[in-house]
């Protein structure tokens, strides 16, 4: 076997990831794939019945054989995913908005080619020329990448804090996070206390590593969810022991879950970015989708926080919602312009496996029950399209994208700002430019090792009672990570 044939052993949930693209997954057994490595090129050819679609590529070259065979790898499996790309296109005849790219992080291409060197505009060209990128989505990502540039720079010496809240008043149908609804409350007691010990030594760990605290961000769940006694807890732990950070964002994404003193807690505490998200303005959607809210709690929530002098609300939409039309989503943005957010995020809905409307789709194809009504890839891209020109006509500026897998229109999610409104964390979560320190059930902690273009995980158990049970295992996992200790 050659050295090509071992980078391509396990491909195959990448190809059927392309193939999904234009609905050819059920055919890609029928393709027929031959590779061949000469002195300094990589060769790969597609065959089905009379098609065929070869690329071949410089095989890449370093001074370093580690970095050399990481260069090798990714230049063949992303040779043998573009190819893959042009026969199903080929075939189908469909153009996907995005072209051959199926990772969630897109604006990583665009970002490389600048750092190579290469101006915006040949960026653009690159993208639309190699990867059959839409010049309007390469477009896209060089404005984001501009924007990012503005940006207070993130690097080794840096590290970001995510803290996990796992609770929700109810469980979005199209919800498929480390998530359960809170119930009687009788987990949050003994999951803030395996939480506060988990804080306390995270602070340590970001102190014997030598990081600097770049952004602490709250999130869920529906932190907000918690009582106001618990909530303020939480803030007096986590600021107590991660202070100074150059940005705090606490997601109060539910209005049901608002009241003055959690807000005031959060203004007191500094915190100067909260996210209230209400996916659409239309209170019959609100229903199918399992929101315990309507239309008119999400004016209030905002009205009452504009009172408490909160400075930065982040609001989230979807576009693709069950029973959604232009007319029910033309309503979402004239309502987000009255609202006036400091930045608004505009996902595409992306039905998981695991979420109720995942589930209604798998009975559905079993012969059970009814589906799901959804708009057609074309309506979820026009209300992408009102979406990007509202936040635009409210002067905000794209700064950070990313896609998922089973999304509508195979679009993505875009997260708009006024200039200085930027989320720090948002941009690095999705560029993966920071170390995140990931506490609580769910999080995933990340160490970047940027010459070695590598990242350590160090994943947290996502059960919450797994994790109050196992949370010295979560500390042990990340000193190793972050500090290299063993046994």
């Amino acid at each position: 076997m050659s050295r090509l044939e071992d980078y391509l052993e396990t491909i195959q949930p990448e190809l059927i990831n392309t193939a999904r693209l234009f609905g050819m997954e059920e055919k890609l057994p029928l393709f027929r794939m031959e590779a061949e490595e000469e002195k300094d090129l990589y060769r790969i050819c597609f065959r089905y019945e009379d098609a065929a679609a070869e690329r071949s590529v410089p095989v890449p070259s370093d001074p370093d054989p580690r970095v050399r065979e990481l260069h090798r790898k990714r230049a063949a499996r992303r040779l043998c995913k573009q190819a893959c790309y042009d026969l199903c296109r080929k075939i189908s005849g469909i153009r996907p908005p995005w072209g051959s790219l199926t990772g969630v992080r897109p604006t990583h291409l665009m970002l490389e080619a600048l750092g190579e060197g290469l101006t915006p505009e040949a960026a653009v060209a690159r993208l639309t020329e190699e990867f059959d990128v839409t010049p309007e989505k390469a477009e896209l990502l060089a404005r984001i990448a501009r924007v990012q540039g503005e940006l207070p720079a993130p690097g080794d010496g840096w590290m970001d804090v995510y803290i996990g809240i796992p609770f929700c008043t109810t469980r979005c149908a199209y919800c498929s996070f480390s998530s359960g609804e809170i119930g009687s409350g009788k987990l949050v007691a003994p999951y803030l206390g395996a939480l506060e010990r988990e804080i306390g030594a995270g602070a340590e760990i970001l102190r014997e590593s030598g990081k600097r605290l770049r952004a602490l961000y709250v999130g869920g769940g529906t932190p907000t969810a918690l009582p106001e006694e618990e909530f303020r807890r939480l803030l007096d732990c986590l600021l107590g022991a991660f202070p100074d950070a150059r940005e705090y964002t606490v997601e109060a994404g539910r209005p049901d879950t608002i009241t003055r003193d959690k807000l005031r807690a959060i203004r007191q505490g500094g915190i100067r970015r909260i996210s209230i998200n209400p996916q659409t303005m239309n209170d019959r959607t609100l229903q199918v989708i399992g929101r315990a809210h309507t239309a008119r709690q999400i004016r209030d929530a905002y009205a009452l926080a504009r009172e408490e002098g909160i400075p930065q609300i982040n609001m989230d939409v979807i576009a693709g919602l069950p029973g959604e039309g232009m007319a029910e989503f033309s309503r979402t943005m004239e309502e987000a312009v009255r609202l006036a957010p400091e930045s608004l995020t505009v996902h595409t809905l992306a039905i998981k496996r695991s979420s109720a409307f995942g589930e209604k789709q798998t009975a559905f194809r079993q012969g059970r029950g009814e589906p799901a009504l959804l708009p057609s890839g074309e309506t979820a891209a026009e209300m992408v399209r009102l979406g990007r020109d509202t936040a635009q006509g409210m002067g905000m500026r794209p700064y950070y994208l990313y896609k998922q897998k089973y999304m509508a229109g195979n679009l993505e999610n875009t997260g708009y700002a006024l200039p200085g409104a930027e989320c720090l964390y948002n941009v690095d979560i999705m560029e993966e430019t920071s170390h995140i320190l990931a506490l609580g059930a769910g999080g995933i902690s990340k160490r970047i090792y940027p010459e070695e273009g590598h990242i350590g995980r160090a994943p947290n158990v996502s059960n919450i009672e797994a994790y109050i049970s196992r949370v010295e295992e979560m500390i042990r996992r990340k000193r190793e990570l972050f500090l290299e200790e063993k046994g």
